[in-house]
């Protein structure tokens, strides 16, 4: 992180809610996560050009009020604009089960959903790799 901040290259998104920031979405191209192409579970599903989400922080006043799809939307547009072809996450399916929010830093599949993506691998119950194709409408 504090690469990519003194690199100059922006380390995410900020969303406000009546004018105070209340969320943070990482993104960038997954290049500048080296530890996804080492992992048993994110590592690459092929050889595209994939930017990636990697982290959400939504305060507690925020939250269940459709700010991790927002960020989504606004990522998409954000790394399509920066010449990204695709978009993709690495979110935590919790099933049937509540999940507490406090560690759901990576986000969660139903949100994932909500925003457009779909599930392109799965090489652990809870984790699916979940993508989405970006074109001109994602400009925005």
């Amino acid at each position: 992180m504090r690469a990519r901040v003194t690199g100059g290259r922006a380390p995410g998104l900020l969303a406000y809610l009546d004018d105070t920031p209340s969320g943070w979405i990482s993104v960038a191209p997954r290049s500048e996560f080296p530890r996804l192409a080492g992992s048993r579970i994110l590592a690459p599903v092929d050889d595209r050009d994939a930017w990636s989400v990697t982290c959400f922080f939504i305060a507690r006043q925020a939250r269940r009020k459709g700010l991790t799809v927002a960020l989504l939307d606004a990522a998409a547009g954000f790394a399509r604009r920066h010449g990204a072809r695709c978009l993709e996450g690495y979110p935590v399916d919790p099933g049937d089960t509540r999940y507490p929010g406090t560690f759901a830093w990576t986000g969660l599949a139903p949100a994932f959903l909500a925003a457009g993506f779909h599930e392109v691998a799965r090489r652990s119950d809870k984790r699916p790799i979940m993508r989405r194709e970006l074109d001109a409408d994602d400009d925005g």
